[in-house]
């Protein structure tokens, strides 16, 4: 079992990471589909995301719930049946989520050359602390994931990364930071988790 690594960042919150090696045919083998969800995953075009979507199926039977907790609302966020919070993540081969009993969210990113040429498209405050060094890559996707994770716990429409969402300088060393969301005259703080998985970044972000 690739369950690659599992985390308790406190006592009412686990993240579950998986490295997906498995095939579809594998990861398809022992998982149950809500009929609409089998729909889904049938109709997806990319094995890659096949195997994202199946992985994530995997990582919930470690924790004890099936495809048939979960559900998603009209803005595609996933819930789960008992009304613990749970956020979702997979990128390439990696999965991830994360459940816990107040708001939270995941993301999972591969570190890419190619994240600097749509950083002004995500950054503002943080370009007055950024350096381009040899870490500006992964602290670009350090801050991606942050408000990418932020934008998955917060689901409302009109949230952007770049005017609403500041994440506080930090250290990679760390592996922790703070960040805000201020959006229609309201702020809200934010503890943000974050790790390297071989060549990709894990951030996770909890509510305070």
């Amino acid at each position: 079992m690739p369950l690659h690594l599992t985390l308790y960042p406190n006592s009412q919150t686990i993240v579950k990471i998986w490295k997906i090696t498995e095939s579809y045919q594998e990861l398809f083998g022992d998982v149950r589909l809500q009929p609409k969800h089998l729909q889904r995953v049938l109709g997806m075009k990319s094995e890659l995301h096949q195997r994202g979507f199946l992985s994530i199926r995997q990582l919930l039977k470690t924790i004890g719930y099936t495809d048939f907790d979960l559900f998603y609302d009209d803005k595609g966020k996933p819930h789960l049946a008992d009304g613990k919070y749970i956020s979702i993540t997979h990128s390439f081969t990696f999965s991830g989520i994360i459940v816990s009993d107040t708001p939270i969210g995941i993301d999972i990113e591969k570190q890419r050359e190619k994240i600097k040429s749509i950083a002004q498209k995500f950054i503002a405050y943080e370009a007055s602390y950024l350096n381009q060094n040899s870490d500006y890559i992964k602290n670009l996707t350090v801050i991606w994931g942050a408000k990418e994770a932020l934008y998955k716990l917060y689901a409302t429409p009109g949230l952007s990364f770049k005017a609403h969402i500041l994440v506080i300088p930090f250290m990679l060393q760390d592996k922790k930071t703070k960040a805000w969301i201020d959006y229609n005259n309201k702020k809200q703080g934010y503890t943000i988790h974050f790790l390297n998985i071989e060549n990709f970044t894990c951030v996770y972000a909890i509510s305070e």
